[in-house]
């Protein structure tokens, strides 16, 4: 399993034959590696609604013919504009040919905001669990720090763990250093950072105080084979 990171929240899996992308927002997102005409996803995972999380779903979805993976809400509200979608909650997990999807809870909001100053409620956020070739990849969403990390740690056993650490709209560094342990992770890798003002952060400090000293800062376009 190969496991990539772009900027902002975006993270690529490819395993078993599949190219799986999770929050992909592209455009308008400066610190990513990638562009939208070279993506070209079989799978598309969402966390939540929020517009720099669902990003280029829906254009690379219909270009790529990808099945779209979030809550019941958001996979509703795609699947009006065309898109094939698979809608779950959280607590469900479901087996897919290319590795099973678990959700889990979130504490943030979630909601699209159209071109006409709307916003469209979008359930729940979400984690996400993604489980194949024997490993366990944990992208946390935005979210702020709650105990019940330690039971997901416990239940499912992490490989990698992707936290957000930008603070203001999630975790902090701190919050998300105690997140790192209570998750019990083998690698710790930050995201959510840096992309807007109110969420600066230096990653690297963040790794220095993990107790666990099991981190690691991606650039845009690294990546960690599982």
């Amino acid at each position: 399993m190969k496991v990539s990171y772009h900027g902002h929240s975006v993270v690529q899996i490819q395993v078993n034959g599949k190219k799986i992308i999770i929050d992909p927002f592209i455009r308008g997102n400066q610190l990513t590696d990638l562009k939208v005409d070279d993506v070209n996803p079989d799978v598309i995972l969402l966390t939540h609604g929020h517009n720099d999380h669902v990003g280029d779903t829906v254009e690379l979805a219909k270009r790529n013919n990808a099945l779209v993976i979030a809550n019941h809400e958001i996979s509703t509200f795609l699947a009006w504009q065309g898109v094939n979608t698979h809608g779950m909650h959280i607590g469900g997990a479901y087996q897919f040919d290319f590795g099973k999807v678990k959700l889990t809870q979130a504490f943030h909001g979630s909601s699209y905001e159209t071109q006409n100053k709307e916003l469209v409620y979008c359930g729940m956020p979400a984690g996400i669990l993604f489980m194949a070739e024997g490993k366990t990849v944990y992208h946390a969403g935005d979210t702020a720090l709650f105990s019940d990390m330690k039971l997901i740690g416990e239940r499912h056993p992490i490989d990698l763990a992707f936290l957000p650490i930008g603070d203001n709209f999630t975790m902090g560094p701190e919050d998300a250093a105690y997140a790192a342990k209570l998750l019990g992770a083998k690698i710790i890798v930050p995201i959510h950072y840096n992309t807007f003002p109110p969420i600066k952060q230096d990653p690297k400090q963040f790794i220095e105080i993990l107790e666990t000293k099991n981190g690691k800062v991606l650039e845009p376009g690294e990546f960690i084979e599982l």
